[in-house]
């Protein structure tokens, strides 16, 4: 049996194949690759610094646990934040493993329930709302995160939405020509006023094969199971179109979301400027283009069909 040596540092034996970089890696050069990539985001696209405090949102998979441990390798002030939606035991798993991440290494991970905050779990306040659950469950994510970085003073958001999620997005809004999408996809999106955090994607040109890699490697245990509620969500199938397009033409997904954002993005600029004004909700100050923001309309309607609403 033949033992193919590492490309880098051509010593070690290589466990893992990069096929868009025609790289075969031992284990010290793809973790030196993982961390690099990541660092190159954040530099690239001026994410953060050093002195900025960042609120990691850990939902218990590879990739957001992943990227809390580099951020916190490379230097980056980082505390967790996790959100239980209240969905049996898929939840309690991943709130399960987020705790243990965060007590193992002394860290400090904020959490917040769904359904201590709405009174339901989010398959049941969908279901009240007649909405689709993975609706309700982004617009809830994004406000209790935005709450908690407020609340504890934090400086920017971080997600772990990698380069397969992000190309699949983009993927998504071309076919259905989302203009105002296409305008806001990007890896930061800034500040609006005191209600609204900077939001940043470090894993931008990190695929989602390598982070599955990495956490393997560095022995972090994270949930496999996919969310029950994503089940038949057509991002999934956009994922799996791009991964066979990715088959038979490496570097597909790299080069159509860098291409989008190094030189297309600025082409839907206009639809962005159109937007209509923010400002803060009357309720709980999140900044809204209505009086009252999307969370705070959802306890109203809740309480209108007579589920508990929970606290503010």
């Amino acid at each position: 049996m033949n033992i193919v040596k590492c490309k880098v540092c051509k010593q070690a034996e290589a466990i893992i194949k990069l096929e868009n970089y025609r790289l075969n890696l031992c284990p010290g050069c793809f973790d030196d690759f993982v961390v690099r990539r990541v660092e190159k985001g954040i530099r690239h696209f001026r994410m953060f610094g050093h002195r900025d405090r960042v609120l990691v949102a850990v939902s218990g998979g590879k990739d957001s646990l992943g990227l809390w441990d580099l951020l916190l390798r490379l230097g980056y002030r980082a505390d967790g934040f996790h959100i239980d939606l209240g969905i049996g035991s898929y939840s309690q798993e991943s709130t399960r493993l987020c705790r243990e991440f965060a007590e193992q290494r002394k860290l400090k991970l904020y959490v917040r329930s769904v359904p201590e905050e709405f009174g339901l779990g989010i398959r049941e306040v969908a279901r009240s709302v007649r909405r689709a659950p993975c609706s309700i469950c982004g617009m809830l994510k994004r406000h209790l995160m935005n709450r908690t970085a407020l609340d504890q003073g934090c400086d920017v958001l971080a997600t772990g939405h990698n380069l397969d999620d992000e190309a699949t997005s983009l993927f998504g809004n071309v076919l259905h020509w989302q203009e105002d999408y296409l305008a806001r996809q990007f890896p930061v999106l800034p500040q609006v006023g005191a209600g609204l955090k900077r939001k940043v994607k470090p894993l931008i040109f990190v695929g989602e094969k390598e982070m599955a890699a990495y956490v393997t490697l560095k022995g972090i245990p994270y949930i496999y199971e996919e969310c029950p509620m994503s089940k038949g969500a057509m991002s999934l199938h956009y994922k799996e179109i791009l991964n066979q397009l990715e088959l038979h033409s490496r570097g597909t997904k790299l080069f159509f979301l860098k291409i989008f954002l190094d030189e297309q993005r600025q082409r839907f600029q206009k639809a962005e400027d159109q937007q209509p004004a923010l400002a803060p909700c009357t309720t709980c100050g999140t900044m809204t283009t209505a009086g009252l923001c999307a969370a705070c309309r959802l306890r109203e309607k809740l309480a209108e069909r007579g589920a508990p609403g929970g606290r503010s």
